[in-house]
């Protein structure tokens, strides 16, 4: 499955991103490593509650 999510940078550092296509899809991170893994975390919960 592909998504598109847009990521944008922290004021307070690091970086957060949201995922459109899910509503209320969103995390954040410290580094991009971080935000990567969190992006995945987050997806996953907000499909398995959506079904």
């Amino acid at each position: 499955m592909k998504l598109k999510v847009i990521v944008h940078e922290a004021e307070e550092g690091g970086y957060w991103v949201e995922v459109p296509a899910i509503s209320g899809c969103a995390t954040q991170g410290d580094t991009f490593e971080e935000l990567l893994f969190n992006l995945y975390d987050a997806i996953e919960g907000c499909l398995s509650v959506s079904n």
